[in-house]
């Protein structure tokens, strides 16, 4: 089970960091991603790492995240990480990790493991 944890309400211009792990047992993943979804949207893509590789690919309908949001993994205790700053109002949704013993990238539908959801609040 991927545990997700982090601080979800912030005002505008301000900055979250997201975590995810598994919980109660060390997995391997190939691959783990960040997604969201607003409400009455489609689910969408953030940023997926390749963690064997440390390659990272961000969605090209997020060229305006990529200076804001991070990701990053940390080997030892098998988390992903998302890092956002200079959020905006429209940065609000339920945002989600993911992870895949596959590289399925940006594909969220091909991930086998999500994370409960941190609903993301910014308010302006």
């Amino acid at each position: 089970q991927l545990v997700e944890s982090g601080r979800g309400s912030v005002q505008a211009g301000g900055s979250l960091r997201l975590s995810c792990a598994f919980s109660g047992y060390t997995y391997s993943a190939h691959c783990m991603g960040w997604f969201r979804q607003a409400p009455g949207k489609e689910r969408e893509a953030i940023v997926s790492m390749n963690v064997r590789t440390g390659n990272t690919r961000y969605s090209d309908s997020m060229d305006s995240m990529k200076d804001r949001f991070t990701i990053s993994y940390d080997p030892t205790s098998h988390t992903v990480s998302l890092q956002m700053s200079d959020l905006k109002p429209e940065d609000s949704a339920v945002y989600y990790c993911a992870a895949d013993e596959l590289n399925h990238g940006l594909a969220w539908r091909g991930y086998t493991y999500w994370s409960q959801g941190t609903q993301v609040t910014v308010s302006s």
